[in-house]
């Protein structure tokens, strides 16, 4: 599913139109970004938790030369699934594979 079945998707179980379901798309995506640029945490209870992870400076090999890059720190956005959204995916596995 891309961004605009998406929106189609949250205006007909909404009963919204397109327009106004692409505003509330957007500014989820835009309230996430904000809260994990300053190094919140967004929960939602059941489906998962945004957050943003550290990883440290690695050194690593050019794959044409074999030289030894530096590759720097960085910040890594990250999403773990919550109980209730783990549950949904597996349950309609099977519902799919029966």
């Amino acid at each position: 599913m891309n961004k605009n079945e998406l929106i189609a998707e949250i205006a007909e179980q909404a009963d919204l139109t397109k327009a106004k379901a692409a505003e509330a798309v957007d500014a989820f995506i835009e309230s996430v970004t904000d809260a994990l640029a300053s190094g919140d945490e967004v929960r939602l209870v059941g489906f998962g938790t945004f957050a943003v992870s550290q990883r440290k400076a690695t050194q690593g090999r050019n794959p044409r030369t074999g030289a030894v890059i530096k590759i720097a720190a960085s910040k890594q956005p990250k999403f773990k699934a919550g109980k209730a959204l783990k549950d949904s995916v597996n349950s309609s596995k099977k519902r799919k594979a029966a």
